[in-house]
């Protein structure tokens, strides 16, 4: 988990994921430079399964969940945002399909409705299928026209798969989900779980938004997931 500033969810996120772990698993919480008291209501919990890293400055949640990832143990490591709910058996499902083939994404529905999201080009629910979990170029196509629901906060790395996914490229501002996603897709290592396995909170402070962005961004970040799809065939 990368934190920032997230002392008004982060407790209700940490209490769904404890409630889903094992005795032997951790949580790794990297700290971006909080400047409200998030650290201290992490510590507050007083779960020894809980481990806080601090980044010494505001690297952002790329560099963050970068480093979160170095940081785990895990034979099997799951993502995690500050603010959104783990459905009840998300460890076990996404631990299964990791396991499998080596890096997992799932659906997410939306926290208070259990809606899906809707895709940004055709207003249909936005959803992964298990039947396109092997069609990796159409996937790799839809990561980027930008039309793919692949979310850090729904994904788990089988520890062999992290060696490939580790460390992400220097040019990477965002997006470390589809950098993640691309590098499943280029290797033939992505599932697709169709079941939701987390209830997403969306808000003013969300790290990614439904906003409209303006075209020079939108073709920057093509441009980075072009670049990504040729690094990621190099690893």
């Amino acid at each position: 988990m990368a934190t920032y500033n997230g002392a008004s969810y982060v407790t209700e996120q940490l209490g769904s994921i404890l409630a889903e772990i094992g005795a032997d698993d951790e949580v790794v919480v990297v700290d971006d430079a909080s400047t409200d008291d998030t650290v201290t209501v992490i510590e507050a919990i007083g779960d020894p399964r809980i481990r806080i890293v601090r980044n010494e400055t505001n690297r952002g949640y790329v560099r963050t969940f970068e480093r979160a990832l170095g940081e785990a143990a895990g034979d099997v490591l799951i993502l995690s945002d500050q603010d959104d709910v783990w459905v009840p058996g998300r460890r076990d499902l996404l631990l299964q399909a990791a396991t499998t083939r080596g890096i997992a994404a799932s659906n997410l529905v939306l926290l208070g409705s259990d809606e899906p999201l809707r895709s940004p080009l055709t207003g249909r629910p936005w959803l992964l299928r298990e039947a396109d979990s092997r069609r990796r170029w159409r996937n790799e196509l839809l990561i980027l026209a930008g039309d793919i629901p692949y979310f850090g906060c729904t994904m788990a790395i089988r520890r062999d798969a992290l060696e490939r996914v580790l460390p992400f490229p220097a040019y990477l501002t965002e997006s470390h989900d589809l950098w993640i996603a691309t590098v499943a897709n280029r290797h033939g290592l992505m599932t697709h779980v169709e079941p939701p396995t987390l209830r997403r909170r969306v808000h003013a402070a969300n790290a990614s938004t439904p906003k409209p962005r303006s075209a020079g961004k939108v073709l920057a970040a093509r441009w980075m997931l072009l670049r990504a799809f040729f690094s990621a065939g190099r690893r």
